[in-house]
């Protein structure tokens, strides 16, 4: 099963490019902001062209004034001016080029800011459906093809395209009937710069999508390497990725054999263009008397030489320009997306949150034919435990990503305190929200910044106590470094357990008004499940509580317990003086009380066979 985007190559179709002037356009909005340095750079560009111009005129000079006449102190005082034209060159290119890296690096850094400014605003929609290694191909390798062309390919360019112009005058200036006769092969350098150009575009296009999916896929297995070594799926996964690498490997040779065939096919015209020069030449200064001196067709042949070499390098910079300008139409793919979800125009900042939640006839689906919740309405009273108990697959997930709106519902409201969701900034509405998912994630860092992620302001003082709260901090004192511990990439040099820790000390730290638990105690051994389940009934204590479990023991104290099959809600109940929600639905014996049931039997089976049950259900009936 291969990903996204190399389907897509693999189908033989083809995004259409964007159009190349608008690309250039936005680029050159980055550039504009440092339109006096670039001013710079532009008076040194034309006093290197005016330096090399010099040369050729002076070689001539030497030829025809002082080599044939024999006169050693002007050669002498010429070579010394040559030596002195070259080095004022030299000097301009020297401050031409690092002036522009400069500038590159400056626009680069943008570039990547802005692309990192987008991700972070994108909806989780956007996430499910792209590849983070396709997204983080166009931050690294597409920024680094622009970064190419400006750090060095503009100058380069100008440079050439101003020299052309001045060699043109220079050589119009000596001789016309010469200048004329030269630009017989450039109708021909012409048509070859637009028929590999144009291949060029689209075969470079195809390589910023192949290196995309192989970094997406590099990624996925990167991050995923433990389920491949536990399910011995190594060999699958490196035949995969060589069929993603060879269609990588592919793009490139059919890419780079455009540009191989360009470099050459402009090599042959350019010394063509020479002997027809040398041969023109030569006739001329045949003739009786001569039309043209001997110096004249020197400079007249460096003047050449000089004048297909910046063709000659503008048709190399042409197929990278190519290269850059096909990473940049995928960057400013991605910085123009949409974000899907945004804050309405007159959305308020949500007022410190007291904890009634209300779905009213709420309907969600990702697509419109696969209905995910479907009419579903509930009331959560401040400081209520609601416990959502289903099958995968039924909207649990779904449903309390609706209440942080991470995804907009279809049909109905979500209400908080009375306030539509949709009428408040997510930023102050995030903000006084708690989530502990069942996946832990964790920062590179130490575990001390872990922790203060949930309060960036908290002190010292503050994250440990959180810790302690969580029953993290006997752990973490044991480490060498304590809570300086440094963390490996999503903290694998912890157990899941102690993730799931950091996790609900992080939530502590935050103090929210409104907490999601995702499945908080899968995965853990017994010991640990129950340092968890006492850090969640501090953490639970006096907040509003959305709680998704499939180990039915971790809610039997829920106020609020819902079943939901297929987007709907089946069965519920809510606590009432003297009986729990949990017993009312174990009396009604209908689906709470089969799975309830089903997983007491797996308790007792395993019981049976000596193994380990992790938690122990009470008999079925009883509180």
């Amino acid at each position: 099963m291969f990903h996204g985007p190399m389907r897509q190559l693999r189908d033989g179709r083809e995004e259409k490019a964007q159009d190349t002037g608008d690309t250039l356009r936005r680029l050159s909005v980055y550039l504009k902001p440092y339109w006096l340095g670039l001013s710079g750079i532009g008076v040194l560009l034309i006093l290197d062209t005016l330096f090399q111009l010099a040369g050729p005129y002076l070689i001539g000079k030497a030829v025809d004034e002082f080599i044939i006449a024999g006169d050693r102190a002007g050669l002498t005082r010429t070579m010394l001016m040559l030596l002195g034209v070259y080095l004022g060159a030299w000097a301009m290119r020297y401050g031409e080029f690092y002036g522009m890296i400069v500038i590159g690096n400056k626009v680069l850094y943008k570039l990547r800011t802005n692309i990192f400014d987008r991700v972070q605003t994108l909806s989780l929609k956007f996430f499910d459906q792209h590849e983070a290694g396709d997204l983080m191909s166009r931050l690294t390798n597409d920024v680094d093809t622009i970064g190419q062309v400006l750090n060095s390919g503009l100058v380069m360019t100008l440079s050439s395209a101003m020299l052309i112009v001045g060699i043109l005058v220079a050589m119009f200036s000596l001789n016309w009937q010469l200048a004329l006769v030269t630009f017989i092969v450039l109708p021909f350098m012409l048509g070859a710069s637009i028929f590999f150009g144009r291949r060029a575009r689209r075969a470079f296009r195809v390589t910023r999508k192949t290196i995309g999916s192989v970094s997406a896929d590099l990624e996925e297995n990167i991050s995923g390497v433990r389920v491949t070594q536990a399910f011995a799926r190594e060999d699958e996964n490196i035949e995969r990725f060589n069929e993603l690498n060879r269609a990588n490997r592919d793009a490139n040779v059919s890419a780079e054999g455009v540009t191989a065939a360009f470099t050459p096919t402009l090599d042959v015209l350019s010394t063509v263009g020479l002997a027809i020069v040398l041969g023109f030449g030569g006739y001329l200064a045949l003739q009786d008397p001569p039309l043209i001196t001997i110096g004249v067709i020197v400079s007249f042949l460096v003047y050449v030489r000089r004048f297909f070499h910046p063709i000659q390098q503008l048709g190399s910079l042409y197929a990278q320009l190519q290269l850059a300008l096909a990473g940049a139409e995928r960057i400013f793919e991605l910085v123009d997306t949409k974000p899907e979800l945004t804050d309405a125009p007159d959305a308020k900042e949500m007022p410190p949150i007291v904890g009634n939640v209300i779905f009213e006839d709420v309907s969600f689906y990702y697509n419109p034919d696969e209905s995910v919740l479907d009419n579903v309405s509930l009331e959560a009273e401040p400081g209520q435990t609601v416990a959502l108990v289903g099958p995968t697959g039924a909207g649990k997930t779904t449903l309390v990503n609706l209440i942080g709106r991470f995804y907009d519902v279809v049909e109905g409201s979500v209400k908080i305190d009375g306030i539509d969701v949709r009428n408040m900034t997510r930023a102050s509405l995030r903000s006084q929200m708690g989530i502990v998912l069942q996946d832990t994630f964790l920062f590179s860092g130490s575990i001390m910044d872990n922790i203060r992620y949930g309060n960036l302001e908290a002190s010292d003082e503050g994250v440990i106590e959180a810790a302690k709260l969580a029953n993290a901090d006997t752990f973490i004192t044991r480490m060498p470094d304590g809570y300086q511990t440094e963390l490996s990439e999503q903290g694998h040099n912890l157990s899941q357990g102690q993730r799931q820790l950091i996790s609900i000390a992080r939530a502590i730290l935050a103090e929210p008004r409104l907490l999601i638990l995702d499945e908080a105690t899968s995965s853990v051994d017994t010991r640990t499940e129950i340092l968890i389940q006492r850090a969640i009934t501090r953490l639970l204590k006096g907040r509003t509580s959305f709680v998704i479990a499939h180990r039915l023991s971790t809610i039997r104290n829920a106020d609020q317990l819902l079943i939901l099959r297929d987007g709907k809600i089946i069965e519920r109940a809510t606590s009432k003086e003297g009986r729990s929600a949990h017993v009312q639905l174990l009396d009604l014996g209908a689906e709470y009380y089969r799975l309830y049931t089903d997983q007491f039997r797996v308790e007792e089976k395993q019981a049976e066979d000596g193994k380990p049950t992790g938690y122990k259900f009470q008999q079925a009936g009883t509180d």
